[in-house]
């Protein structure tokens, strides 16, 4: 195992999250953000979709995405962005109002989020990602 490897390829992926919410030397809020938003996606996802994603995501952050799940939980039905974007906000907890200034600021760190994900895995896993949201999100996912 190349551990090495496995930190370089997290820590890649969260430099590229960092520059693309516009603070490459902030890499602490690029992490909390991206927990955050991986914490309410994943709550969001059905498992299997969960493990497609995960299989395709750096080990480092794959940690970051299962850390504090709970597999026997049901997906939520969140079905509006507005409702995800709390979702995230509230996975931020403490952090939130020095991450976020306000929910529009928190929808473009998750637009952020998604345009790296989307980078990093398949298409063919970003596809089957869209074909399982809601209308709403689905579009705000493929805006992103």
């Amino acid at each position: 195992m190349n551990f090495e490897k496995y930190v370089q390829k997290g820590n890649i992926f969260l430099k590229d999250l960092a520059q693309e919410l516009g603070d490459p030397e902030d890499r602490a809020k690029a992490g909390r953000v991206l927990r955050s938003v991986l914490r309410a996606f994943r709550n969001r996802l059905t498992h299997e979709e969960s493990m497609h994603l995960l299989a395709q995501l750096p080990m480092c952050i794959k940690a970051i995405y299962v850390d504090g799940w709970r597999l026997s939980r049901s997906p939520q039905k969140i079905k509006h962005v507005d409702e995800f974007i709390k979702e995230v906000m509230k996975q931020d907890a403490r952090k939130a109002q020095r991450d976020f200034r306000d929910e529009e600021d928190a929808a473009e760190a998750v637009r952020a989020v998604f345009r790296v994900i989307k980078r990093h895995v398949s298409d063919g896993e970003v596809q089957d990602i869209e074909a399982e949201l809601p209308r709403q999100l689905k579009t705000f996912w493929e805006g992103a």
